[in-house]
């Protein structure tokens, strides 16, 4: 059996126990994961996230952006850097 066919067969439940795992740090008996298991789970539950069409937004380390999409506060919008043009509209001056 391959990998592939193993994420495919995997049972959902088995997916939320590993996805749960992931987020507390331990397995459901309470032992602490070690690092390489916390690395193997969250490979695990990505592929099959992808292989089974979750919604984005129900993934693991999904990050809503809500508001800030597209902005300058989105790390994925590219910045122009260097070329000396600052808008003086984007600050705000705070008094106290």
């Amino acid at each position: 059996m391959t990998y592939e066919e193993l994420i495919d067969r995997l049972d959902p439940s088995v997916y939320r126990s590993l996805r749960q795992s992931i987020e507390l740090g331990k397995w459901p008996d309470g032992r602490k994961l070690t690092p390489e298991q916390r690395e193997i789970s969250l490979e695990a539950v990505i592929y099959y996230e992808n292989l089974h069409n979750i919604p984005e937004k129900e993934r693991v380390g999904y990050l809503d952006r809500g508001s800030k999409a597209g902005t300058a506060c989105d790390p994925s919008v590219q910045r122009n850097q260097g070329n000396g043009d600052v808008d003086p509209d984007q600050f705000v001056e705070v008094k106290s």
